[in-house]
């Protein structure tokens, strides 16, 4: 994740010779990302839109209730504006592998690799937050309710936020755009640090970025498991019981979805970071092909949350067909006006 997704064209550039693979992939590695672009922009931008409109009804409601909203909702909203955020660095990824080169400058270097870091932290970090909240709103509900208000749990998300970009800084201070093959057009933005620096910086950053975050959501997963098992066995109420089911089986995908769509980048970051022949680019040619696949699984991620929204929760299924209703029923006053 520090060299690939951070740079977006290491694996590209400098990793082969083959001319054939390099003119494959700067014509097929864009086409999927304006893909990955516009889905992931659509599906989030109705995703936000649903759930802010949750919160207004909330309020219309009840406007004298501070527990307007819940914090499954709060971070459902988080998640999708770090996703948003993720896919705003994308377009500068896509043009360095479209050109073969980093046009962008070294303050752009610096900027999109401390942001694409900071992003997928946050992601991380927001997930692991709505998975202990599962755990709290299933197994532990009287304290749910009163730990679990959408201020607190937004308090919580933004110090995690917080150490999400303290993470990401030595990218702001160390990435540089340079050239391995000396000559301009091979110009590449990457960290420029000795081997042992990346090596320590890479393992901190999948402990903490990636790891920690995953180890929580198992044992929170797994602890939900446990007790609702027990639960079954116990004769507690079905009804409760499913759909306490449906939510956390809804949470636990998202989680499965960034591990499977992530593990492949940090895997491969890991990899480089264990070779040393790779230097501080981690450039070698045994990874080209490879690199590509994770770079764009990793930006797939921003897409796969709104589709399991739809595919596994019937309350976002009716929210979204209501929010087709009225687009629909406003687009009919707006050409009624127009013809009248």
């Amino acid at each position: 994740m520090l060299l690939l997704n951070s740079t977006g064209s290491e694996g590209l550039l400098g990793n082969s010779s083959d001319a054939e693979q390099y003119n494959v992939e700067r014509v097929l590695v864009p086409i999927l990302d304006v893909l990955i672009l516009v889905l992931g922009v659509g599906g989030h931008t109705m995703v936000i839109v649903i759930l802010c409109g949750r919160r207004r009804s909330g309020v219309a409601q009840c406007p004298q209730s501070s527990m307007t909203g819940t914090g499954t909702d709060s971070l459902l909203l988080a998640l999708s504006a770090a996703d948003l955020l993720l896919l705003s660095v994308l377009p500068f990824h896509t043009t360095a592998i479209a050109m073969q080169r980093w046009p962008f400058g070294n303050f752009m270097c610096c900027l999109v690799g401390f942001l694409g870091s900071a992003w997928s932290s946050a992601s991380a970090f927001t997930l692991a937050i709505l998975a202990v909240s599962r755990y709290l709103t299933v197994v532990k509900p009287t304290r749910a309710f009163s730990l679990l208000s959408p201020r607190r749990v937004c308090i919580a998300t933004m110090i995690l936020w917080v150490v999400a970009f303290g993470l990401a800084a030595p990218q702001l201070v160390f990435r540089i755009v340079g050239s391995i093959h000396r000559t301009h057009e091979s110009l590449i933005c990457f960290a420029f640090l000795s081997h042992q620096d990346q090596v320590i910086y890479g393992l901190l950053h999948f402990i903490v970025g990636f790891l920690l975050p995953l180890v929580t959501i198992a044992v929170a997963y797994g602890s939900i498991y446990m007790f609702l098992l027990k639960r079954q066995h116990a004769g507690g109420a079905p009804q409760v019981e499913r759909h306490q089911s449906k939510v956390t089986m809804t949470s636990a995908m998202l989680v499965l979805a960034f591990a499977v769509c992530w593990l492949p980048s940090y895997g491969l970051t890991l990899a480089l970071l264990s070779d040393e022949s790779s230097g501080a680019t981690g450039a070698s040619p045994r990874y080209s092909s490879f690199s590509v696949f994770s770079r764009l699984m990793a930006t797939s991620s921003t897409v796969v949350n709104p589709i399991l929204y739809v595919l596994m929760s019937q309350k976002f299924r009716q929210d979204l067909l209501r929010l087709f209703k009225r687009g629909g029923q406003t687009a009919r006053v707006a050409v009624a006006m127009a013809t009248a």
